[in-house]
């Protein structure tokens, strides 16, 4: 009783005798992979380079150079993402100063770059210098006025059209697979789907090319989660390179994940949380062996990108911090406050955006991806304008936001009213009352906030890549620098309040506002994906702030529970099953007692199930089989007695040894080869929460199911998704099933 494998029903039956037959142990295109099988072929390959190794020298080498393959692809993966990453932030940065003005010097610098290089600019003015004009300066001669401030409002509203059109276009004409994040999609084809053409050399070339495009353009999305998608295309890319992983579905998985941890160590530099981030939020099977390459492949990436220093301050981290007061107890208050923003805040975004994805997918809305894609950056551009916080690219708004108010800074939220008699360090300054600096930035940051809330639910899921990394820390910064400017008056004008008196004496330091945003950035991701330890530690890579991990903890906790109230899945989960990929979710709990005898194929009215027997089988009913049906795999049964009138011209053998037959009869067919002989095995009465378990934790496909040894039926994975679909009361058919 033993399922054969997977084979392809073209080609001539024939040609399947004693050598090792091709294209069989190949994936169609939307199946999903036998991990097991996958295992015992990786087993049985190891078996025969050891046993080969002891023969020779050159095959002594050969079993080296296979052993070092997989830290060779890890260099590689590393090499490449970590460049790319390089290339595409050095080019976001020039394309989004291309928007405002253009450097006279040399084009191809941006803003910062062409002030570095003149002499002319001054400390306090050091944004503005010579070489760089606004498009109305360089046009017209002005740069104050109503005239030269609408032309520098159309050109920044037709760059940006002009940028998100260009990216639609190719995505759409190109590589339909490059729009998204990447991130659902990558989660079920490491859970072991099957999505030909998703990490393809076209999807790698023209995500790089339209993420820059995108990100330019300055709609509500970040370039973190499509950095993860552009990794594992370079893993996807390496690992073809050697027949260990080209050819083993289960190996290459394991190069994937590793390639996921290098995505988020150059997108965020940080090699530890994109080593931790594979693990929690990604992989579906993370054996210890890809544990060390993950976090190999993420360190060589994270290298590649601080040799090419895309930021140009000798760090790795985006946004460096250097706090000079630390935390006290009473702000955990606050904080907790910001993690229930957070989850509340990625419940919202989460139900709205589904909604609207949904709406997209069914009604007419879909048709039209390039002029939706027009739409939104249009609105996004023309409302983003006349606001300096949302004007700016969002990177630059976070760094902002977490920035300490130190004596240089020049910022408006760092216009405080300084006492004249202050003789303090520098860096030591003490509270502040709020100048009218503040009170004006305050008021930018509230709309920015509500901007930045609702254009990210319309903007993430359209046709270009889009990452939510960034517009979720967006939103939890403003909203934790609006807290805690709150805070910190607060603290200044009553500082006799019981909360305050104990560890804030008039004239000191007591309340940072920059870490403020950081928790809430912190809790706002959190909300949204649902992680935590990465979480956590990717924000205090990010930052440089490992003084401040317990707030953050503290934060991506309580976001955690506040989101879980209201819904399980985070917004990867929820879009994969939006789009009905076969994800079965670890997370997930199944408790309904239902049988695996009501799951099981054929039910009661349906046809029989389709099987091979073990005796007196000819090519002509294996043909007629595969014709007539559309299952990648048959049970193979012993029958008691023969079918009446079968008509052999070849008979086929499922043995080792084919009996001998008289010359004149055709050559037998063996297919021992492909047959399957421990397939798994439930009864009838197996609880379904029993065959969940089994199908998650040993990545079955299928499983037969048996009374007293006499074969019943059949349950796939496909058939369980579609039974717990039911279960929850949700439509089984909505999953993409082939």
């Amino acid at each position: 009783m033993t399922p054969t494998e997977e084979m392809n029903g073209s080609g001539n039956l024939m040609d399947f005798l004693d050598e090792p037959i091709p294209d069989v142990g190949t994936y169609e295109d939307f199946h999903t992979i036998d991990w097991l099988r996958e295992k015992s072929r990786d087993t049985d390959r190891h078996r025969k380079i050891a046993s080969k190794s002891k023969e020779s020298i050159w095959e002594f080498i050969k079993s080296l150079l296979d052993a070092w393959s997989g830290w060779v692809v890890m260099l590689l993966i590393g090499l490449l993402s970590g460049t790319l990453a390089g290339v595409i932030d050095l080019a976001v940065d020039w394309m989004t100063d291309l928007k405002e003005g253009v450097c006279l010097s040399a084009f191809w610098y941006s803003h910062e770059q062409c002030c570095w290089t003149s002499n002319e600019t001054t400390f306090d003015d050091r944004d503005k210098c010579p070489q760089w004009q606004k498009w109305s300066e360089l046009m017209t001669g002005h740069t104050l006025g109503a005239g030269a401030y609408l032309l520098n409002y159309f050109l920044y509203v037709s760059w940006a059209l002009l940028f998100s059109f260009l990216a639609v276009s190719l995505v759409r004409v190109f590589a339909p697979y490059a729009c998204g994040s990447g991130i659902p999609e990558i989660k079920t084809i490491l859970s072991g789907f099957i999505i030909r053409g998703y990490l393809g050399k076209w999807t790698l070339l023209i995500k790089t090319v339209t993420l820059v495009l995108a990100v330019s353009s300055g709609l509500s999305l970040g370039k973190e989660g499509p950095l993860v998608h552009v990794a594992c295309c370079c893993g996807n890319l390496f690992s073809s390179l050697f027949s260990k992983y080209s050819k083993n579905e289960g190996k290459r998985r394991e190069v994937l994940s590793a390639a996921a941890a290098a995505g988020v160590s150059v997108a965020f530099g940080a090699p530890i949380g994109g080593v931790l981030f594979s693990l929690e939020e990604v992989s579906y099977y993370f054996p210890l062996k890809t544990l060390w390459r993950s976090f190999f492949a993420a360190l060589v990436a994270a290298f590649t990108l601080r040799s090419i220093n895309p930021f140009g301050n000798s760090r790795l981290v985006l946004f460096y911090v250097e706090y000079h007061t630390p935390w006290y107890m009473a702000e955990l208050v606050p904080f907790i406050l910001l993690g229930v923003f957070g989850g509340l805040w990625g419940t919202l975004f989460i139900r709205a955006n589904i909604a609207w994805c949904r709406r997209r997918k069914t009604t007419r809305l879909g048709r039209y991806p390039v002029l939706e894609v027009m739409a939104v950056t249009g609105i996004t551009a023309i409302l983003a304008f006349p606001n300096p916080y949302t004007r700016r690219s969002t990177s630059e708004l976070i760094s902002e936001l977490f920035n300490d108010c130190g004596a240089l800074e020049s910022s408006q939220l760092c216009d405080y009213v300084n006492d004249p008699n202050m003789t303090r360090p520098v860096d030591d300054i003490p509270d502040r009352p709020a100048g009218p600096g503040v009170y004006s930035a305050l008021w930018q940051l509230a709309l920015a906030l509500i901007f930045k809330i609702v254009i990210t639910i319309f903007t993430f899921g359209m046709k270009i890549p889009s990452g939510l990394f960034i517009p979720s820390m967006a939103v939890g910064a403003i909203a934790g620098r609006i807290v805690g400017i709150a805070v910190e008056q607060m603290a200044y004008h009553h500082h006799d309040w019981i909360i305050f008196k104990n560890w804030c004496r008039p004239g000191a330091d007591c309340v940072t506002p920059g870490l403020y945003a950081m928790v809430g950035a912190a809790a706002c991701l959190g909300g949204v994906t649902r992680m935590t330890v990465s979480l956590v530690v990717i924000m205090f890579e990010l930052t440089g702030g490992l003084e401040y991990i317990v707030p953050l903890m503290a934060a991506a906790v309580t976001s955690k529970w506040v989101a879980d109230a209201f819904g399980k899945e985070g917004i990867y989960e929820a879009h994969i099953q939006l789009n009905g990929y076969p994800f079965l979710d670890v997370k997930d709990e199944f408790t309904h007692r239902t049988l695996a005898t009501d799951v099981m194929r054929p039910r009661r009215g349906e046809p029989p199930l389709a099987v091979l027997t073990q005796e007196g089988t000819t090519v002509e009913d294996v043909e007629a089989l595969i014709k007539d049906t559309d299952y990648n795999g048959f049970p193979v049964v012993n029958a008691r007695q023969k079918q009446d009138g079968v008509v052999s011209n070849s008979v086929v053998y499922f043995t080792e040894d084919a009996p001998q037959l008289p010359a004149s009869n055709p050559q037998p067919l063996k297919l021992r080869r492909i047959l399957n002989l421990s397939p798994f095995t439930v009864t009838d009465h197996t609880p379904m929460e029993t065959v969940v378990d089994i199908f998650r934790k040993l990545g079955l496909r299928q499983c037969l199911v048996t009374r007293s040894g006499r074969l019943l039926g059949i349950i796939t994975k496909k058939d369980v998704l579609r039974h717990m679909a039911q279960m929850m009361n949700q439509d089984p058919e909505s999953i993409m099933f082939n």
